[in-house]
């Protein structure tokens, strides 16, 4: 059984940072992607970033574009999403997934984790 456990959540003011973390039970391989959703209250759930596990690729929304990184750390079959210059918009149940880079940068996720929560106040 996979499992995706996020870290990293919480209440800040627009402006500030947070960083989010995201550790996979299993291995992960170069195959692999994780990438980060989010969920605002009444919304679907968005595609915020995605990271393929081998090389450097990654890939982000426009609404986060130069505000968030993603990054990984293999040995630790972890991944973050840094988050600067937070705005009210960006209030959401983050979720990270665990997929399938085969058709890159369109992955097929197989896991999800169950969220962490983070809330913007203006």
């Amino acid at each position: 059984q996979v499992q995706l456990v996020e870290s990293g959540g919480g209440t800040v003011q627009a402006g500030d940072s947070l960083r989010l973390s995201c550790t996979a039970s299993v291995r992960t391989f170069s195959t692999n992607a994780m990438g980060w959703f989010r969920q605002a209250p009444g919304k679907e759930r968005e595609f915020v970033a995605v990271t393929k596990w081998s090389g450097d690729y990654t890939y982000y929304a426009e609404s986060v574009k130069g505000r968030f990184t993603i990054s990984r750390d293999s040995a630790k079959n972890t991944v973050y999403l840094q988050m600067n210059s937070l705005k009210a918009e960006d209030t959401a149940v983050y979720y990270c997934a665990l997929g399938r880079s085969d058709s890159w940068p369109n992955v097929g996720y197989d896991y999800w984790g169950q969220g962490t929560r983070v809330t913007v106040s203006s």
